[in-house]
């Protein structure tokens, strides 16, 4: 084999694995953007924020990873199940923290 072709095999090997180990670490880092003033109840349709918005999420992932962090604030179900919407108008935890 020439050198040029064992140098191009070579990097392409070292370039695969850079971006494999690129994609595993992304794939791995699950972010919540939430809208200003914060999540104030999730559903496993989407989720209200403090200011009474609608939202749905993103991913099932985004839902999965607030949940985790917020399960007295989750609801596994869907937000119009409840005659209110979901929105709990006279819990408003966040501003007794």
């Amino acid at each position: 084999m020439s050198s040029t072709i064992k140098t191009a095999l070579v990097a392409f090997a070292l370039i695969g694995g850079t971006l494999a180990i690129g994609a595993s670490a992304a794939a791995e880092e699950t972010r919540v953007v939430v809208a200003p003033g914060g999540i104030a109840f999730g559903y496993n349709d989407g989720y209200w924020d403090r200011e009474h918005r609608w939202h749905a999420w993103r991913n099932h992932e985004e839902a999965e990873h607030w949940r985790a962090e917020n399960r007295e604030h989750y609801y596994d179900w869907k937000h119009d199940r409840d005659r209110d919407e979901g929105w709990h108008a006279n819990d408003r935890y966040w501003d007794r923290h």
